[in-house]
Parts: structure tokens; C-alpha cells; sequence
């Protein structure tokens, strides 16, 4: 019964969005009807929901705002055209791919993956204005960079919750996800995008037809590329000192503060205000403004995926993640394989990334304990099983299709699959470090 509840609540959300029903109300109709369907009470269903508001919000909200900022002031200041001029002469068009499949590789290590991605969403809609070339056939590499290291590289939360789980090595985990990173990122990101440059978007047609400002005076490829990258160098400070430095020392509790992604956003923000609104000989209330702009182009994004937060704390009170791991342990099959596949059917049931991996890992742990497998490649199973088969459930998806203005079917072909292949080459790449090592 609960699984063709969330079935029929996917094709009724489906249903609403071909319909053209706004995403923002139709995910609370849909997420209301299956948590009554799921045996929810109509007091439990009213705190699942404030609670879903909460906790979505309460990780995204000023990220997402922050990074929106940064990106507006990036591209009214000259810094992001600089910065995709500089990468065109460097790589020449032909190789833009992978231009910003290593970019997003770079940055998404530190940066935890709403911060990245709206970071460089102005990068790519930069490239595809001053390229001419297909949004998607640039969006997907960075996209694939952004996830491939969100769901197997620590200091990610989801990687470093499954290495404490497990008690696994980190290192390893480190040098192991990197492995599989290489592979899946190539696949999911450059061979991906070349697939699916055919489909055209609403924000490709709008960033080809915009124009640019003539004669403006553009900032150092220094400093662009200083304020681009401020917040990835301070993240990666604080792990840095969280790792090296003495617990309790003045400088690792400075690093660590200034490191929240949160706290190196808003400094980023800050400094570059003032320095590129000077060089771009733009007034303090100027650079408000831009902050007000930025903030209104994202508002409803932000429904969106506070919508898709509540959907997600519904499934998660109603115990369908407990009922498809209590299904799942039935089975019988490697236990690398069985990591895998009972974290994917939860993630595609419950939509967040990590707590499918969290919820799997109490699945499990208990076959670590045996000793017949390896604590660091159950960690990348459940890992590559977390990003499975994105769907209308989960907040990136809506992320991706809102920021580019991509139809349901579209996002679907584009960020679902590439979330699919990730997952898939994941796999393949722990069983095959099962085998040798």
C-alpha cells in the first residue's frame, strides 16, 4: 500500500505540472494528500509540514539568498564575463566542457552543493550568452561536478555521517571517492551534455538575445577570480584547521567560523560589494539594489524547494523510509550491492540524498561488523545508491529545473538521468574496487 501511495502521489504531482499548476502549490497538495493516504493524523501531518518548512529553509535560505547576491554582483560588475572570456581564450570553445566540469570539481569539493551550484549559475549562463553554444550541453558537466563530489567526497555531510556509521577511514574514502569521482563525472557531466545539447530552454534563448553593456570597464581576472573562488578558499581553510590544527586553538576557532558556508558567503558578499562596485563605479545604494533584484529572481525558487522539503519530511514521518528498509533487508545478494540498492529505493521514496544515506546506514552497519567487507567502499555504495533517480521529490531537482527554466520532461531527461549515471558508474566502480582491493 505505501508504495503505490507514493507512486500514485508521483504521477499526480506529474499530472499537476503538465497542467501548469505552479510547482509551489502543487507540492503541498501532493504532499498533504499522501501523508493522509500513509495513515498520517492531521496533527501529525501539521507538524511534518511546519517541520519540513523549517529544516529546508533553515539549511538553504541564506545560502542560496547569499549566493544569489554574489552571482548578481559577479555578473553586474564584469567579474563573471572576465572570468568566461578568460576560460574561452584558455580552452577555446570546443573544450568548454571541461572548463567547467574542472571548475565545479575544484569548488565542489569545499562547497557544500546549493552553494556551488549558485554560485556558478551565472558562470554557465555567462558561457552559453558569450559561446553561443547550448545551455545544457554546459550546464550538466558542472552540474555532474557539484554531485559527484556532494555524494562521495568528505567533508560533505552525507560522507562524513556514513564514515563515522561505518568507522571508516576518511582518507581512504577520500582517495576511493576520487577514484570513483573521476569516471562518473566524465560520463554524467561532458559525454552527458553532448547527448542533450538538442534541447533548447527558456533561460538559453534569454541569455543568447541579452546584450551586453558596451565600453564597460571590467575588473582584473585577479580579482574576478578572487571573489569567484573567496568562498571555496575559506571553507576550505576551516577543514583544513579542523583536520591540522589543535582543538581549541584561537586560529582553528577563527578558521571555523569564517568557514561556515553561511559566514564565508556573507564576507565574500561584503568585500566584493566594495571592491568591484568601486571598480564598476557603482554607489552603495546601487549595490543594494542589486541585492533586492537577485533576492526577487529567486523568491519563488525558494517556495519551490521549501514545497519539495515539506513532500520529503512527509515521506520521512510516515515511516516510509523505515517500511522500504525493513522490505529491503529481506533480499539476498552481496552486501555492497544490497547497500546500494536499499539506499536508492529511499531515495527515489523519500528525495534528500542524505537522509537516504543516513536512514541505509542503520540498514546496513550491522554487515560491517562481520568484517567481510570494507567499511570505505560501503560508505561510497551508499554514497553512489543516495543521488539515484532525482525526481519531483527532492529540492535539487527543482534547483535545477527553476534556475534554468527547463520544463518537467526536460529535467527529467537532463538532471534525473544525470543523477542516474552517476549513481550507476558509482557502483560499478565500488564493486570493481571490491575486487582488487
Amino acid at each position: 500500500m505505501t508504495i503505490l501511495v507514493i507512486l500514485l502521489a508521483i504521477a499526480l504531482q506529474i499530472f499537476l505540472s503538465a497542467r501548469k499548476v505552479s510547482p509551489f502549490i502543487s507540492l503541498l497538495v501532493v504532499a498533504i494528500l499522501a501523508g493522509l493516504f500513509l495513515g498520517m493524523k492531521p496533527d501529525q501531518l501539521l507538524v511534518s509540514i511546519e517541520k519540513g518548512v523549517g529544516s529546508t529553509l533553515g539549511g538553504l535560505a541564506l545560502i542560496i539568498c547569499l549566493g544569489a547576491f554574489l552571482g548578481k554582483i559577479l555578473e553586474v560588475t564584469g567579474a563573471t564575463e572576465q572570468i568566461t572570456s578568460t576560460l574561452i581564450r584558455a580552452f577555446g570553445p570546443k573544450h568548454i566542457q571541461w572548463a567547467v566540469m574542472l571548475t565545479g570539481f575544484l569548488m565542489g569539493i569545499p562547497l557544500y552543493y546549493n552553494a556551488g551550484f549558485v554560485i556558478l549559475v551565472p558562470l554557465v549562463v555567462a558561457l552559453t550568452r558569450k559561446t553561443g553554444l547550448p545551455l545544457l550541453y554546459i550546464v550538466i558537466p558542472m552540474a555532474a561536478s557539484l554531485s559527484t563530489t556532494h555524494c562521495f567526497l568528505p567533508p560533505h555531510p552525507g560522507p562524513v555521517v556514513l564514515v563515522k556509521a561505518f568507522n571508516a577511514n576518511m582518507g581512504l574514502v577520500l582517495m576511493y571517492g576520487i577514484i570513483l569521482a573521476i569516471p562518473a563525472v566524465i560520463v554524467a557531466g561532458p559525454l552527458l551534455g553532448r547527448l542533450l545539447k538538442h534541447l533548447t530552454t527558456k533561460a538559453q534563448d534569454e541569455a543568447l538575445t541579452a546584450i551586453a553593456e558596451q565600453n564597460k570597464t571590467l575588473p582584473s581576472i585577479g580579482s574576478s577570480l578572487l571573489f569567484a573562488l573567496m568562498p571555496v578558499c575559506l571553507i576550505a581553510l576551516a577543514v583544513l584547521a579542523g583536520h591540522f590544527l589543535p582543538k581549541g586553538n584561537i586560529l582553528q576557532t577563527i578558521l571555523l567560523f569564517t568557514g561556515d558556508s553561511v559566514i564565508a558567503l556573507l564576507i565574500t558578499v561584503l568585500l566584493a560589494s566594495y571592491q568591484l562596485g568601486k571598480t564598476a563605479g557603482k554607489s552603495v545604494t546601487q549595490m543594494m539594489q542589486l541585492l533586492s533584484d537577485s533576492i526577487a529572481g529567486i523568491a519563488m525558487i525558494l517556495l519551490i524547494i521549501t514545497s519539495g522539503g515539506v513532500f520529503k519530511q512527509v515521506l520521512v514521518d510516515s515511516g516510509t523510509g523505515t517500511y522500504i528498509a525493513s522490505f529491503s533487508s529481506k533480499w539476498a545478494m552481496p552486501p555492497l550491492l544490497f547497500a546500494w540498492v536499499v539506499t536508492a529505493f529511499l531515495r527515489v521514496m523519500i528525495g534528500s540524498a542524505t537522509v537516504a544515506g543516513i536512514t541505509a546506514a542503520g540498514v546496513v552497519a550491522p554487515l560491517i561488523a562481520g568484517g567481510h567487507v570494507s567499511p570505505e567502499l560501503m560508505v561510497l555504495a551508499v554514497g553512489a545508491g543516495s543521488v539515484f533517480g532525482s525526481h519531483i521529490n527532492d529540492s535539487g531537482f527543482w534547483m535545477f529545473k527553476e534556475f534554468f527554466k527547463l520544463s518537467l520532461p526536460q529535467t527529467l531527461k537532463s538532471w534525473t538521468v544525470m543523477e542516474t549515471v552517476i549513481s550507476i558508474i558509482g557502483l560499478a566502480g565500488v564493486l570493481v574496487l571490491d575486487a582488487i582491493v
